[in-house]
C-alpha cells in the first residue's frame, strides 16, 4: 500500500512520546513493505529522508506550529479557533494527497495537520485511518483535567471548542487507539461515528532483553522516572512518596526528563539531594538499564503508556496509576503492581513492597518480560497491515 502519514510531531523534534510513537509506527509500515511518506509542520519547507522515511516537512498550516514555546493569549485562541477546521490546511492537504496519490490516508494524531485532512482526503475518495495519541479532540489543553484532578467526561468548555473537531471525525473510517480507555472515551462522546474502532499498542522493537532481572546486590534498589516534569505525570506524588520512605531505605532515585516551568525546578528539589540523579532527556535504552524498577504515577488518564511497555522489554517491572491506558498495561501481581492516582502513601507503600522483597521481585521481572511479547514490532506492524488493508477493501466496496 502506498500510505500517506501526516503526524503532528515527528523527529528529530521529541517533546514526549508522541513523536517517538509516529517514528516507530512509520517504521513498521515501512518495514511491512509500504510506501510511506511523512507529512509534518515544521519551520521550513523541504523533503528529507529521516532514519529511512520520507518526510515532507511543511510551514505551519496554523498560526504557528509548535505550541509549547509562549504565545499571547489571543494567537492561542485563533491557534485553537483553527483546529476545529482550517481551509488553508484543507486545500494544501488536498495537493499534498494528489501529488502522492496513496492507497490510504493515516493520520498520527491531528494537531497542526487539522482536521481538515480527513474531509480532503473523503473528497478525493480515499479511506481515513486516524490514530489517537491524546485527549486533544476531546480536550484543548488535551489532558482532561481541572484543578489537578482527570475528568470523566468531557466539560462544557472543552465541547463547545471543539465542535469542528467532532464534525470532522465522521470522515474517519478507522480510529486506532492505543488502549481501549482512549478509544472509549472518544467514542462515548460521539466521534468516529462512521468508523471501526480497534486497539493496536504501541510497539517495542523485537529484540528485549535476554533474561529476566536478578535482584540487584552490592548496591541500592534504584527506582526510575522517565517522562516530562508535570503535574499531569504525577512526577510530585513521586516526589511526596519518596519523602515518606525512611532514609534508612537502602534505595536510590534515578530521575529522566525535564520540565519548563516553576512546578518543575520546586519538584526536583523535593527528592532528597544524596540519593537522586536527575538524568535530563536520555534514550530509553539508556535509561533503562540503569534501573531496578519503574514508577509511572500519571495523574491523568494517559492514552497508552508508552514507557510501560518499554521497561517491560528490559524485564523491568512497573508501578502505575490505575487508571487510563496504564492500568490496561500494568497486570496486578504479574508484572508490576497499580496504585490509585493522587496517593502518595500507596505509592510509598509499593514501591517498598516491591523493593524490599527479592523474590517478588524477581517474578515481577519474568511477568515484564514475558508481557513485552504482545508489543514487539513484528506483531503490532502486522496488526496496521491488516487494519489499514481492511479500510482499503471497506473504501472499495464490494467487489
Amino acid at each position: 500500500m502506498r500510505i500517506l502519514m501526516p503526524c503532528a510531531a515527528f523527529p528529530p523534534f521529541v517533546d514526549g512520546g508522541g513523536p517517538v510513537s509516529a517514528l516507530v509506527v512509520a517504521t513498521l509500515l515501512k518495514n511491512e513493505g509500504h510506501d510511506v511518506r511523512v507529512v509534518n509542520a515544521s519551520d521550513e519547507e523541504k523533503f528529507e529522508t529521516y532514519q529511512g522515511i520520507p518526510v515532507h516537512r511543511i510551514k505551519p498550516l496554523n498560526l504557528y506550529w509548535n505550541y509549547h514555546l509562549p504565545r499571547p493569549s489571543w494567537k492561542k485562541a485563533c491557534w485553537h479557533m483553527l483546529e476545529n477546521g482550517n481551509p488553508r490546511a484543507y486545500s494544501f492537504m488536498r495537493r499534498e494527497i494528489q501529488s502522492f496519490n496513496p492507497d490510504i490516508v493515516l493520520t498520527d494524531s491531528i494537531e497542526n495537520i487539522n482536521v481538515a485532512t480527513w474531509a480532503a482526503a473523503k473528497s478525493l475518495g480515499l479511506p481515513v485511518a486516524h490514530t489517537i495519541r491524546s485527549a486533544f479532540l476531546l480536550c484543548w489543553k488535551g489532558v482532561m483535567q481541572k484543578s489537578g484532578h482527570a475528568c470523566d467526561r468531557q466539560c462544557g468548555s472543552c465541547r463547545l471548542t471543539a465542535i469542528g473537531k467532532l464534525f470532522f471525525s465522521r470522515f474517519v473510517d478507522l480510529a486506532i487507539g492505543e488502549s481501549d480507555d482512549i478509544l472509549q472515551r472518544h467514542l462515548k462522546e460521539g466521534y468516529f461515528r462512521n468508523a471501526v474502532p480497534q486497539r493496536i499498542p504501541g510497539a517495542i522493537p523485537d529484540e528485549c532483553a535476554m533474561m529476566a532481572r536478578s535482584y540487584p546486590a552490592g548496591r541500592p534498589f534504584r527506582i526510575g522516572f522517565i517522562g516530562a516534569h508535570t503535574q499531569f505525570k504525577g512526577i510530585d506524588v513521586l516526589a511526596e512518596a519518596v519523602r515518606l520512605l525512611p532514609k534508612e531505605y537502602p534505595l536510590e532515585f534515578y530521575i529522566a526528563g525535564t520540565g519548563r516551568d516553576a512546578f518543575a525546578e520546586e519538584v526536583r528539589a523535593r527528592f532528597p539531594a544524596r540519593t537522586t540523579k536527575f538524568l535530563g532527556w536520555i534514550e530509553p535504552e539508556i535509561f533503562f538499564p540503569q534501573i531496578d524498577l519503574l514508577a509511572f504515577p500519571s495523574i491523568g488518564r494517559e492514552a497508552f503508556g508508552r514507557v510501560a511497555v518499554e521497561a517491560f522489554s528490559h524485564a523491568i517491572p512497573v508501578i502505575g496509576s490505575s487508571l487510563g491506558g496504564i492500568a490496561e498495561t500494568i497486570v496486578p501481581g504479574i508484572n508490576g503492581l497499580h496504585v490509585p492516582p493522587q496517593d502518595p502513601l500507596a505509592l510509598k507503600n509499593a514501591l517498598w513492597q516491591i523493593a524490599s522483597a527479592p523474590q517478588m521481585y524477581e517474578a515481577f521481572s519474568r511477568g515484564a518480560l514475558s508481557s513485552a511479547d504482545d508489543y514487539r514490532a513484528s506483531r503490532i506492524g502486522t496488526a496496521y497491515t491488516q487494519a489499514l488493508g481492511a479500510a482499503v477493501d471497506r473504501n472499495k466496496g464490494p467487489v
